[in-house]
């Protein structure tokens, strides 16, 4: 008698082997965040120096001494 397979080879790996991540594919959301936000900067600089604008009036206006 002889065996036959179904195609279906995506049930022989491990479980642990394939939730493990290459070292260059580790998750790194800061980055990301700081890459995303440079990215819009270069394409609208209108839009994010207003959003700097606004965030120095609101954080010198929350932070003033007197």
């Amino acid at each position: 008698m002889s065996t036959t397979q179904t195609g279906n080879t995506s049930n022989t790996a491990s479980p642990a082997k394939t939730q493990r991540r290459a070292p260059e594919q580790t998750m790194q959301p800061t980055q990301d965040i700081v890459n995303y936000v440079r990215e819009y900067a270069r394409q609208k600089p209108d839009v994010a120096s207003l959003w700097c604008l606004g965030l120095g009036i609101v954080i010198g206006w929350k932070i003033k001494p007197w």
